[in-house]
């Protein structure tokens, strides 16, 4: 039996990510820094629900003791992530960044920091880091992409730092399975249902490696059709 966890798994594309991979035999923790909401979304999933903030040490730490307790963990899906008001580099301040790197990627270190002495445990080790295409350097920089068009600066940093910090880690475990993933303009509240993908085409490449084995690419960066560019 494979033993998940998910963050942000209470709507979107934690949601149904969480919805797929319980259909394929996983045991499924709903992390989510709101109590209610995550009972609610786990009793729909058939999930259990985990109150986990990822900007919390001490709400983290908790929930890490709890998936101890209840035997170990398989795989983490960091999903959890904001994208906050878009504002260009003219009107960018270390304010209005800290917010989107306290979630998108310290959050992401803390929890995986928090989960690694589980993971490492583990016979088959996966995290995937739901990133962005907005993440790559290369497609922000390259006129003609839809990636370069996006006006803001707080997200996409945080997206790229979110990738390094995949790669670093990827490297310093190589018996873990650990990728980012690009879902694609996904129709979810993170960007106000603006997307022009459902959720069950976005959940489809978390939801791939979230079950690689083994033998599975670690360090990358993909998107449902391969690898994306740094």
């Amino acid at each position: 039996m494979t033993t998940t966890l998910i963050t942000g798994a209470n709507k979107g594309l934690g949601f149904e990510t969480a919805r797929r991979l319980i259909a394929a035999g996983h045991t499924v923790y709903a992390g989510c820094r709101d109590a209610e909401r995550g009972r609610r979304a786990a009793e729909l999933l058939g999930a259990r629900p985990l109150l986990l903030d990822v900007t919390d040490d001490a709400s983290v730490a908790a929930a890490a003791k709890a998936v101890e307790a209840d035997g170990g963990l398989d795989v983490l899906v960091n999903n959890a992530g904001i994208e906050g008001a878009v504002a260009g580099a003219a009107d960018s301040t270390a304010g209005t960044l800290r917010p989107l790197f306290e979630t998108n990627v310290f959050g992401v270190v803390r929890v995986t920091h928090a989960f690694l002495p589980l993971l490492r445990r583990s016979a088959a080790p996966v995290v995937v880091n739901v990133s962005s295409a907005l993440g790559s350097t290369t497609l922000v920089g390259t006129p003609g992409t839809p990636a370069y068009h996006y006006p803001g600066m707080a997200y996409p940093a945080s997206k790229a730092a979110l990738n390094m910090v995949t790669v670093q880690y990827a490297k310093a475990f190589p018996g873990l399975r650990i990728n980012a993933v690009e879902p694609g303009f996904t129709a979810t509240d993170l960007n106000g249902q603006r997307g022009t993908q459902t959720v069950e085409e976005g959940a489809e490449i978390i939801v791939r490696m979230a079950q690689i084995g083994p033998d599975g690419p670690t360090g990358g960066y993909f998107d449902a059709a391969g690898p994306l560019p740094w």
